[in-house]
Formats: C-alpha cells, structure tokens, sequence
C-alpha cells in the first residue's frame, strides 16, 4: 500500500524553481532516500510533505488522502537543525510536543521513559538539553518526532552529530520501525548510510529529478569499473593494461584497480594468475556515491 504520494510537486519562490515536477511513492513499511547536493530541494519536498509550505502544482496525498488537521497526526519529522529549546528540561519539552500530538500527559511520560531507556539515557529525563553532547540531544530530537507514534516519518540528516555506536543504535531503530510498518522519508548525505537502509531513491539536482528508482536495479545500469585484487605476492605492470584506469595499493596484500569495462577486468586477472596466486578477484559494483558522483557531480555548486 502506497503511503505517501506526491504528484507532479513543483514549488516557486518568486523567480527561483525550488522543486520541479516531483513525483514520488513510498510504502508502507518502505525507508525512501531522498538525496541531493545542498539546494538540490530535498528540505523544501520535505517541508511540502509535512504541510509548512504548499506546492505550486501538483499535490501530495497521505494514506490516499490529502492533508488535513487529522493526517498532521500521522507524521512525525526530524530536522537538520536543532529544534530543541537548550534551557529547558527534556522531559518538559517532550511531554508539551507529545501533548500538541494528541498523546495525554500520561501516555506521552510512558513513551519517553520508554525511549529513554531503549537509548541508555533514563537520566536525562529531568536534565536540560544544553547539559548533553551533540549526539545525545540528537537522541532527543529523534525521540520528539517519534514519541507519538507516527505512521510517516521524515528524517533530515537523522546521523548527524552521532558516534558510531549510536549511530548503529539509531540505524537499528529505523529498522524495527520499518518492519512496524512505518513509512519513512529519508535524507542524508552519507551515501553508505543511504545504500544499507534504502531499498528506493530519488536523486535530486537544482530542483530537477535526475535518477529515481529501485537502487539494487539502477547499480545494474551502471557500469562496473573499479576490481578488487588479492594475491599471495605482488603484482607489477597492472597498469600498463589497456584499460586499466588506476592501480591503488591497499593495505592489506591487495590493489583496488579502476577498469574501463569488464573485459580489462579479466585482463587484470589472467595478468595476476601469470605472475602470483590469487586470493580474491572481484568486479565490484558502483557504490551510490559513484554513481551520484556520475549523475550530478560535476554539475555541483
């Protein structure tokens, strides 16, 4: 069942196209990225979907219906910018958020608590959020746009500020919330972060959709150009291979070797058998940052 739907979405502001003619259909139970460089229009669709702006043309449809006071509810939205009052204490602000979401004190004081501890953090309930680090109160922030239970969650930069730990934390968060059924929106500039939680993207440029689609069938469109190599001794003259772009030596006994194609790709392999036994050869895919890289990088302000 498609969740959330926008339709031919354009917005304007005087002579400047923020968004231009944006489609989009996200699932529920679906993690959607929405990618793009700074001014691509990836914070303006968002602020669209959660009804702060209106779109020119075009419209955008929740659980089949447009938006309305009632629809609000459902959403629940995590900014790139703090928005946290530092001076005041976690548990006020949240309880006061909850409350705006149609929770009763009661149910809002369950949910934290809850969160708190699912987070490791149950003593941070009467401490003010100027008093944590950066990641923590971006713990807080992720626990204020879920504390109501919201079917569609948009999540701008949901990593920032975190460690690796708690981003891993986080990362499984947004999983069982996926597999609860939750309809996520999701923006980020970490492309690894993007491939391991998206299974559907749109990459966005200058307002412009330039790719769009299921992600493991747009790698297949690309071509494959860079080898992992792995051999018991070293290998010389790899790059005197027609076709072969680059030779980096990793650090364990291997190379990373950009190809034209794949056929380079078995040239560098019989060139290896001649010389040495081989412990891995692997044409690799395009990561999402290649292929980003490929679609607006070089048109990127």
């Amino acid at each position: 069942m498609v969740d959330l739907q926008l339709e031919n979405i354009t917005k304007q502001f005087g002579s400047k196209t923020a968004v231009n003619g944006i489609d989009i259909q996200v699932s529920e139970g679906e993690i959607y990225g929405l990618l793009g460089g700074n001014g691509a229009g990836k914070t303006t669709t968002m602020r669209m979907v959660l009804g702060l702006i209106y779109p020119d043309d075009g419209r955008i449809l929740w659980k089949g219906r447009e938006s309305s006071n009632e629809l609000q509810r459902l959403l629940g939205y995590l900014p790139e910018e703090r928005g946290l009052y530092p001076k005041v204490k976690v548990s006020d602000q949240i309880l006061y958020l909850a409350e705006l979401r149609g929770l009763s004190r009661k149910e809002a004081d369950r949910s934290l608590k809850a969160w708190l501890e699912r987070f490791e953090v149950p003593e941070y309930y009467n401490r003010k959020v100027e008093e944590l680090s950066k990641g923590n109160q971006q713990k807080i922030q992720f626990i204020a746009a879920i504390i109501h239970n919201p079917d569609i969650l948009i999540l701008d930069e949901v990593f920032s500020g975190l460690d690796p730990v708690n981003v891993e934390l986080l990362k499984k968060t947004i999983i069982d919330l996926k597999e609860q059924g939750k309809t996520i929106l999701f923006s980020s500039h970490r492309m690894d972060h993007v491939e391991e939680l998206c299974e559907n993207i749109c990459i966005l440029h200058k307002s412009n959709t330039v790719l769009k689609g299921n992600l493991k069938q747009i790698k297949r469109t690309f071509p494959r150009e860079r080898v992992v190599l792995e051999t018991e001794a070293d290998v010389s003259g790899l790059e005197h291979i027609p076709g072969v772009h680059s030779v980096n030596r990793l650090m364990s006994s291997g190379y990373q070797i950009g190809i034209a194609n794949e056929e380079t790709g078995q040239e560098v392999l019989r060139a290896a058998m001649s010389q040495t036994a081989v412990i891995r050869f692997q044409v690799m895919e395009p990561t999402l940052t290649e292929i980003f890289i490929k679609k607006v990088g070089d048109r990127n302000e």
